[in-house]
């Protein structure tokens, strides 16, 4: 059973930085595509980035380019997310995400299986 959580999350100050990290298992992830997600309060969820597993392409919503940086360790089955000078805005609640296939997309529907999520809290 495939299986996804997430952990890191949690308080920072405006123009700090953290670490997400989600943990797979369930699967050998060699084709498929992993994600980040969030979902701020009353607004609609939002692609952040995602990566493919076996090639390591990269892509990143445009509020987060050049601040933002996804990684992952097949050794470990770890995917990452590192955040570095997070903005008020951008509390929310962040999810990792995996689907079958060779492309990024930066629709959520078109992604299956989905972990319970980690709060991050970007103070003032």
């Amino acid at each position: 059973q495939l299986q996804l959580v997430e952990s890191g999350g949690g308080l920072v100050q405006a123009g700090g930085s953290l670490r997400l990290s989600c943990a797979a298992s369930g699967r050998t992830f060699s084709g498929y595509v992993m994600a980040w997600f969030r979902q701020a309060p009353g607004k609609e969820r939002e692609f952040v980035s995602g990566i493919i597993w076996s090639g390591g392409g990269t892509d990143y919503g445009d509020s987060v380019k050049g601040r933002f940086t996804i990684s992952r360790d097949i050794a470990k089955n770890m995917v990452y997310l590192r955040m570095d000078n997070l903005k008020t805005k951008e509390t929310a609640i962040y999810y990792c995400t995996c689907r079958q296939g060779v492309a990024i997309s930066t629709l959520g529907k078109q992604f299956r299986y989905w972990g319970q999520g980690t709060r991050v809290t970007v103070s003032s």
